[in-house]
């Protein structure tokens, strides 16, 4: 765990943004996960120019038409999340005939227990849940399991652990 250097919440190790102020995570000595995470720089320019600011989260903007983003803790990368409702994280194999709408194959997924359907992502108006649809290497969030084939709501910063790839939920407030 890693404590925030302006309200001193407790983090997950890798966390880039604090959930609890929604401040970045800076650490003068370098990050305690010896990974380098993106800047708000970055996530701004992969996210595109033209983005909205977010009053609960200055540091981190969205386009218009994104309200999430996967930050994917191992490489640091920053998949966005555009204009769905519902969506599912998996990866893909040679014949299959069901292809996960984000696919973690090229952030090492098969190698980090990704199943090929592994979570179900659904956004409505009130909430955003996770639910694990019965995958091999299960599902965390927070690094606690949950039940498969049941939602659990999700929220800015919260860390998703499939199999063992980590994902960080980033949330436009």
């Amino acid at each position: 765990m890693i404590h925030c250097p302006y309200c001193n919440h407790e983090e997950l190790v890798g966390a880039i943004f604090c959930s609890e102020c929604g401040e970045q995570l800076v650490f003068p000595h370098g990050t305690p996960t010896g990974s380098i995470h993106p800047t708000p720089a970055i996530i701004r320019d992969f996210l595109g120019n033209n983005a909205m600011h977010s009053d609960r989260f200055p540091s981190l903007q969205f386009s218009t038409d994104e309200f999430m983003a996967l930050n994917i803790i191992e490489s640091g990368k920053i998949i966005p999340v555009r204009g769905k409702r519902e969506l599912t994280l998996g990866r893909s194999g040679e014949g299959q005939p069901i292809i996960p709408d984000i696919d973690l194959t090229p952030y090492h997924g098969f190698e980090a227990g990704v199943s090929r359907l592994h979570v179900s992502i659904q956004i409505n108006e009130q909430e955003i849940t996770v639910t694990d649809l019965g995958s091999a290497n299960g599902t965390k969030i927070n690094d606690k399991k949950i039940a498969s084939h049941s939602s659990h709501p999700i929220k800015h910063g919260d860390i998703l652990t499939l199999g063992r790839m980590r994902i960080q939920i980033l949330l436009r407030g």
